[in-house]
């Protein structure tokens, strides 16, 4: 009767999880400027704008009315696209806001 005895190489394991993992490394170092440019833009352009207080979007709304009347809604619609010529997230957000309120003021009355 013949014993084979079996053994476990995993010497080689070792180092194929280092190479793994400095892959996996490798490949975040070289798309982190594409997600740290996805994540900034989402900041500026979704979530900052959202911080302003309403006080404020309201102020600028009723001053956009006053000054411009009924054309109030083309003029911030003017600046909104302005700020996108710009690349001008927060603007952009800002003036969207504006004119949101300011069609819901319309559209209460």
């Amino acid at each position: 009767m013949q014993i084979i005895l079996k053994t476990d190489n995993r010497r080689g394991s070792g180092m194929d999880a280092l190479r793994q993992a400095l892959a996996w490394t490798g490949v975040g170092l070289a798309t982190a400027p594409i997600w740290g440019a996805l994540v900034w833009e989402l900041w500026q352009a979704g979530i900052r704008p959202r911080l302003i207080p309403n006080a404020e979007i309201d102020a600028l709304a009723a001053a956009t009315l006053a000054r411009y009347g009924d054309k109030a809604g083309e003029m911030a619609l003017i600046e909104e696209d302005r700020a996108w010529r710009r690349s001008d997230g927060f603007e952009q957000g800002k003036w969207r806001r504006v004119r949101t309120r300011m069609r819901r003021r319309r559209n209460s009355m």
